[in-house]
């Protein structure tokens, strides 16, 4: 289920706000600029579908999206238990970055929390199956798909060169550990 949960960046125990209806969570990242919407209509593929039949399957939606970022490419991520690096990647995606471009995701399967750290506040957004979600570049964030991950998803870049990172050096990830994906 989609969540948000937003917290003071000094009180990772006592959050402010905290909802699970998708509209709700729209409109609240809205006003710090970041895109948030369920994709319906379109049936997942299966889970071990290859990357050109999970492509295609959101064609509509990604043609849409992309015509209106101006994006290059588009292509699939797989995170699971069975991740040769999923340690390091999961420590790579955890400390606080910024891009020079949108980071736009799409979970065909699974789960997984972008946390976001905007205006002395910090935003754990809860993604599944069917959620989009675009950080604009210059916001800082970190991702979290858990200790025993399970991720398909689409990644939309401007960038051809893919996901590329600036990390912050604050540790304000290990203050506020995403919930439990």
């Amino acid at each position: 289920m989609s969540s948000l949960v937003v917290f003071d960046d000094t009180r990772p125990e006592r959050p402010e706000f905290g909802t699970d209806d998708p509209e709700a969570i729209a409109a609240r990242l809205k006003t710090i600029g970041v895109r948030f919407e369920r994709w319906d209509g379109a049936e997942a593929p299966p889970r071990e579908a290859d990357e050109a039949a999970v492509l295609e399957r959101y064609r509509p939606w990604l043609d849409r999206l992309m015509g209106e970022t101006g994006a290059g490419s588009a292509d699939v991520i797989r995170i699971d238990v069975n991740t040769p690096n999923r340690e390091a990647l999961r420590a790579k995606f955890l400390s606080e970055h910024v891009h020079t471009e949108d980071e736009v995701r799409f979970f065909v399967h699974g789960a997984g929390h972008f946390v976001l750290h905007v205006d002395g506040h910090v935003y754990d957004v809860g993604c599944t199956q069917g959620d989009l979600i675009s950080v604009p570049a210059g916001i800082p964030h970190w991702f979290d798909a858990g200790e025993t991950p399970d991720v398909v998803a689409l990644r939309i870049f401007t960038n051809r060169d893919g996901w590329i990172a600036d990390y912050t050096g604050d540790d304000i990830a290990l203050r506020f550990p995403a919930r439990a994906a």
